[in-house]
């Protein structure tokens, strides 16, 4: 099937699916996603989008000619095809999901390398699991990241240091996290870095910035952000967020990898406040690991964490060695493999 067959078929499902949903076009779209994700991340990674507002996913279907879902989408604003592109980045894998808009029906360059073309081409050719990853790694290798006003990469919610944060904003720590990751990564200039963070604030936060680029009309983007950090963030020392730190268990349910990843969000913090030397994090990791982790002996056991303290693993490492042995056959089962 042509890839002009293909998006045209695309439009129309989205304008039918509209009609049966009593949805205005002008306010929806439809999002080529793989299987795996849930409603929630499909929210958040289209919220990156900051011309669409507030994001709701209406209805999802399993498109076989794509061997992917095509979700209905109902979006706060208006759909302006000028500022919303024709792909959204993952924000956590960097994978490109195609968009497609009933607002209009553009001819396509049959021979640009869209990713709506990748998929096409990987799920008509051979149909083969193998080939199908190919694709999407040659898409991925060649997908040059946007840049200007309207790009999606690293676009950032709202924030106005108000405490608790209100519905619709993100919170400090999180907020702080992706706007250095866009200052950093961005290929854009620090005019324009500056001016994103501005698009995202709200007062009082608006104002602190202002005022710095008051006095400075030429400031970095990173001071920007050290004033919204001065001015918003509570006045905790290294040794109360150590203290914090230590207080950390498994939750019931929680798996021992998720457990990991929150001990490492902790500790980043304590670290960047003074509360631990950076030379003791992976000491530190792994004795908070073998005190919090109550539901999880048994992994604890096997990967022998106690008689390692004093050459520990580094973060990464340790959480390829618990999924390691979480994929691995039970204890019990290799202790009777054995014996027979």
């Amino acid at each position: 099937m042509e890839l002009q067959s293909v998006k045209l078929e695309l439009v129309k499902e989205l304008r039918e699916w509209c009609q049966g949903e009593s949805l205005d076009q002008i306010h929806t779209l439809l999002a080529v996603v793989p299987k795996e994700f849930e409603v929630a991340q499909i929210g958040e990674t289209l919220e990156t989008i900051k011309a669409l507002g507030r994001v709701r996913v209406r209805g999802r279907e399993f498109n076989t000619t794509l061997d992917r879902l095509t979700v209905l989408c109902e979006c706060k604003e208006k759909i302006d095809p000028t500022k919303v592109p024709y792909e959204v980045m993952h924000t956590h894998t960097d994978e490109a999901w195609p968009i497609v808009m009933a607002t209009e029906a553009p001819a396509l360059d049959e021979d640009a390398q869209t990713p709506l073309k990748v998929l096409l081409e990987a799920s008509t050719s051979s149909g083969s699991a193998e080939s199908i990853i190919r694709a999407v790694g040659d898409l991925l290798s060649k997908i040059e990241k946007p840049s200007g006003e309207n790009s999606n990469y690293r676009h950032l919610r709202m924030l106005s240091g108000t405490l608790p944060a209100p519905a619709e904003e993100e919170v400090l720590e999180h907020w702080i996290e992706q706007a250095r990751l866009m200052v950093e990564e961005s290929d854009c200039s620090a005019k324009e870095k500056r001016q994103r963070i501005m698009e995202s604030l709200r007062r009082p936060a608006l104002a602190v910035v202002k005022t710095v680029c008051t006095a400075d009309a030429d400031v970095t983007p990173h001071k920007c952000l050290d004033a919204i950090e001065s001015a918003f963030r509570t006045a905790e020392s290294g040794e109360y967020l150590y203290f914090d730190f230590r207080l950390l268990y498994q939750g019931q349910y929680e798996k021992l990898s998720d457990l990991l990843r929150r001990l490492e969000q902790s500790l980043t913090k304590v670290v960047i406040k003074g509360g631990v030397p950076a030379s003791h994090v992976d000491i530190a990791r792994v004795e908070q690991l073998l005190w919090g982790a109550i539901h999880s002996d048994l992994i604890i056991v096997q990967l022998k964490l106690r008689e390692r303290k004093q050459n520990p693993p580094t973060f990464l490492e340790l959480l390829a060695e618990i999924r390691a042995e979480r994929s691995s056959p039970p204890l019990e089962s290799r202790l009777i493999c054995l014996h027979i």
